[in-house]
C-alpha cells in the first residue's frame, strides 16, 4: 500500500467522511473529478440501513475453486496484515453462492482496528450485528466458502463492477450504497464534499420559505 500523507490524521479523516453523505461523494468525483465510475454496484447494501463504512480500503481477490491446500493459512495471513482504520473490500469474481464473511472473521478484524468489509456473501449476520461491525454485502447464505471459494491474493489491485480500487484508496459507503475515492484526492474531495452540505442546507432553506423550483434556481439551486 502506497503511504500517503494527508494534512490531518487518517481517523479526523475518517469521522469526517461518516458525516457526508455518499450522494455527494458521487457528485464531487463526477463534476469535479470527471469519474463516472467510482459507485459499487447497487447489489451491495450495508446489513442495516444506519450502517455506515469509511477508511482505507484492504482488497482481496478470491472466486469459485474447490480446492482448499492452504487456504487456512492463507485467510490467517490475511487476517494479521489487517490494520487500523482498514476497510476491507472483496473481488469475489461474481460468486452469488458461498459467505465469504461470518462471525469468526468479523472478530478477527475487530481487534486489527478494521473498519468494516464489503463482500458478496456473508453468513453469521446476527453475531456480525451483535459486534457492530459494519458489512456491505450482495447475499446471505448458510454456505461456507471452503471448498467452494478461496482466496487468491490480497493488497492488490482489484476491480469491483466498473471501479478499480487500489489499497489504500478511501471507501465510503452509507444507505445508499458504496463507493471508492482514490487515495491521492480523498483530502480534497472531502473539502469538497463537506462544502456541499453547506449548499444544500441553504438550498433546503430557500424551498422551506416557499420560492418557487424555479425561483430557486435562480438563486443558485438545484434540485
Amino acid at each position: 500500500m502506497k503511504n500517503i500523507q494527508y494534512p490531518i490524521p487518517i481517523n479526523e479523516m475518517r469521522s469526517r467522511y461518516l458525516r457526508l453523505y455518499s450522494a455527494a461523494v458521487n457528485d464531487v468525483l463526477r463534476f469535479t473529478y470527471k469519474m463516472h465510475a467510482s459507485s459499487f454496484p447497487s447489489e451491495y447494501r450495508p446489513l442495516r440501513e444506519e450502517m455506515k463504512i469509511a477508511g482505507l480500503a484492504f482488497t482481496i481477490k478470491g472466486g469459485p475453486d474447490i480446492t482448499s491446500d492452504n487456504e487456512m493459512e492463507l485467510r490467517a495471513h490475511m487476517l494479521e496484515e489487517l490494520h487500523e482504520d482498514s476497510v476491507v473490500v472483496w473481488d469475489c469474481t461474481g460468486d452469488w453462492v458461498t459467505a465469504q464473511w461470518g462471525e469468526i472473521m468479523t472478530m478477527a478484524a475487530v481487534k486489527t482496528g478494521c473498519r468494516g468489509a464489503i463482500v458478496n456473501g456473508i453468513r453469521d449476520a446476527k453475531a456480525i450485528l451483535d459486534q457492530g461491525f459494519p458489512v456491505f454485502y450482495k447475499y446471505r447464505t448458510n454456505t461456507g466458502m471452503l471448498g467452494r471459494f478461496r482466496m487468491y491474493h490480497y493488497q492488490k489491485p482489484i476491480l469491483i463492477g466498473e471501479v478499480i480500487v487500489n489499497p489504500g484508496d478511501w471507501i465510503f459507503g452509507d444507505i445508499d450504497g458504496a463507493l471508492a475515492v482514490p487515495g491521492n484526492i480523498a483530502y480534497d474531495v472531502l473539502l469538497a464534499a463537506e462544502k456541499i452540505l453547506g449548499t444544500e442546507e441553504n438550498i433546503r432553506d430557500l424551498v422551506r420559505s416557499g420560492l418557487k423550483p424555479t425561483e430557486v434556481v435562480k438563486k443558485g439551486g438545484y434540485f
